[in-house]
């Protein structure tokens, strides 16, 4: 009886394995059942991860929160932001993150200096900064003039940082000691360890600040400078299109300036400590408690005469009152134009220097254009005979088509630097300005919203735009006109709380009175009445405590004047604000 049993139970096994076997292709082959599909979705996109350094502040690097932060992570946020990506940002050694860039664990690295080597291993992105490299040292350290003078000393430097290939690649003669990070080289030469160490200068201006290290400063400034940008892996043209794109459109609205100048500007000054403080306050309060306490004595004594002669001095008293306040007015009035003179001054002078580079650029980027014009002939030769090449580390077939762009961004960039500081010295002086072409509003209206299109759909979802057809022409300046725009949609944007409130713009005609006319009403916080009447002078904001200056609308009211035109504001406060502007119609008969 065991015996059969055995037997049958063998035949159960072999029919299982036969039938397993069969079921086996058809599994493999048949499609899996949308419950057992990949979690991903098409409406959900791909995460994106974005590798770094965890130690090279201050472009990126861990917070005491245990959180990435920097430079570089805030760019890579905001990059992901207008572009609609999901990323992951992981930081990490430096070497260790290179080799995961090569192994495909990670898609990008946010930070990495350009070289022909590494050219040769990755694919870099349009630069986003540009890092300069120093020498640093102990204060009583021996003079040192450039890196030939290192030769034979002991240097710090970050092991496959960009200074090491550096270094390695030009044959320095200087001891080279590897450091895992920039904070441990500059440790080490503090301590006594090392004669110096090569560390781009705001790195080590950072971490002589954050450490405390204060017998150490650069002895030597710019030894060497290397564009720093985005990193994929070879041939990864899609990524790295968009990581382009996104600077771009970043570097368009402003948000890259502000990113830039909060984490690369000027490092903030030492906080004063509470001895100091009191010693400062020592001098100046006491002098003052007897200043007050004289000036107390002495009042009590006037108030005494006054008392006596009240009935004989009253006339008198009230023509002082007049003449004080007459003087005080006289004195403000004095101080204003105090300002607006030192403000001519400076910028005058600052016109004049950004002039010197902005017109070097307008005139060497023509010639560019005609070079590379001529030369793409020879190379489009060279392209059609051999195939396609590499060109500045990306193939000719796609540089063929990004140089022009290029240059003529480099081109406009220029041209809208000059724009900016000709608009600085007409405001601080009164000045003729071209108002002589013939100017459609709609175009102009349509490039505005254009340029601030970020910005639009970062504070509402509900914009409108209605453009009147068959719009006259109005004789003026496009690109001032289109200043004025932008200025006024971007102060709409700051004023709406949330994104469902809305932001209206419109164009009209006005044939009984012959004028074009922009119209833009926002449902923001609105403008209080006494405010109203101030919107336009030079000076006055609202917004002093997120960075307004008070320029932006008076330069727009003077740009409009200069076109005969009128600009008004109507407001509700908490409710909605509307603003018109409206300038003359083109008409050859007044004209003539």
């Amino acid at each position: 009886m065991s015996y059969s049993n055995h037997t049958f139970s063998q035949q159960i096994t072999t029919l299982l394995r036969f039938g397993l076997l069969l079921l086996l292709p058809l599994l493999i082959l048949s499609p899996p059942h949308p419950a057992m599909a990949a979690p991903a979705t098409k409406n959900e996109p791909q995460v994106i991860i974005i590798g770094g350094d965890r130690d090279y502040p201050p472009y990126e690097f861990i917070d005491k929160d245990g959180q990435p932060a920097g430079y570089n992570v805030e760019l890579t946020r905001t990059i992901a932001e207008v572009m609609g990506m999901r990323v992951e940002i992981r930081l990490g050694g430096w070497a260790e993150m290179r080799r995961a860039l090569q192994s495909g664990e990670v898609d990008a690295l946010q930070g990495m200096s350009w070289s022909q080597e590494r050219a040769g291993e990755v694919d870099f992105s349009l630069p986003h900064t540009v890092v300069n490299h120093a020498v640093f040292a102990r204060s009583n350290s021996p003079a040192v003039g450039s890196l030939d003078d290192l030769a034979g000393r002991t240097v710090a430097v970050h092991r496959l940082g960009i200074m090491h290939d550096y270094l390695v690649k030009n044959g320095s003669q200087a001891r080279l000691v590897l450091t895992d990070t920039p904070a441990d080289a500059m440790r080490m030469v503090a301590d006594g360890k090392t004669d110096f160490a090569v560390v781009a200068i705001v790195p080590g201006m950072y971490l002589i600040r954050e450490l405390k290290l204060g017998n150490v400063l650069p002895v030597v400034r710019n030894v060497a400078t290397h564009r720093y940008c985005y990193a994929v892996d070879k041939g990864d043209a899609e990524l790295l299109s968009r990581l382009n794109e996104g600077l771009a459109i970043l570097k368009k609205t402003g948000q890259y300036e502000k990113i830039y100048n909060k984490w690369l500007g000027v490092l903030e000054p030492q906080h004063v400590d509470l001895r100091t403080t009191v010693k400062y306050a020592a001098v100046v309060v006491v002098p003052l408690l007897l200043l007050l306490g004289g000036f107390a004595l002495w009042s009590r004594t006037l108030h005494r005469q006054v008392a006596l002669r009240t009935a004989d001095l009253t006339r008198e008293i009230a023509e002082r009152c007049h003449a004080e306040e007459e003087l005080r007015q006289g004195q403000q009035q004095l101080v204003q134009a105090d300002k607006m003179a030192a403000l001519g001054i400076l910028v005058s002078g600052v016109a004049h220097e950004i002039n010197n580079p902005t017109g070097l650029i307008l005139l060497e980027a023509p010639t560019v254009k005609r070079f590379f014009a001529d030369a793409s002939k020879v190379l489009d030769q060279y392209y059609r005979d051999n195939g396609d090449f590499t060109c500045g580390g990306l193939p000719y077939s796609r540089m063929r088509e990004e140089i022009p762009r290029s240059l003529d961004k480099l081109q406009d960039a220029g041209k809208r630097i000059k724009r900016i500081v000709d608009d600085l010295k007409d405001f601080a002086r009164n000045g003729d300005v071209s108002c002589s072409e013939l100017v459609d509003l709609n175009s102009v209206a349509q490039a505005a919203v254009r340029l601030v299109e970020p910005s639009i759909h970062k504070a509402t979802t509900r914009f409108t735009v209605s453009y009147s057809e068959h719009l006259p022409q109005f004789c003026g300046n496009a690109q001032r006109i289109e200043q004025v725009l932008v200025n006024l949609i971007l102060n709409a944007c700051q004023a709406l709380p949330d994104t469902e409130k809305a932001i209206e713009l419109a164009t009209y005609c006005d044939t009984a009175r012959s004028t074009v006319t922009f119209r833009l009403r926002d449902e923001g916080s609105g403008i209080s009445p006494e405010h109203l009447a101030h919107l336009t002078d030079p000076f006055f904001t609202t917004k002093r405590d997120s960075g307004g200056t008070g320029l932006g609308l008076s330069v727009s009211a003077g740009i409009v004047k200069e076109h005969g035109g009128t600009m008004t504001f109507d407001s509700i406060p908490g409710s909605e604000t509307v603003v018109t502007l409206t300038l003359p119609a083109y008409n050859k008969e007044s004209l003539s």
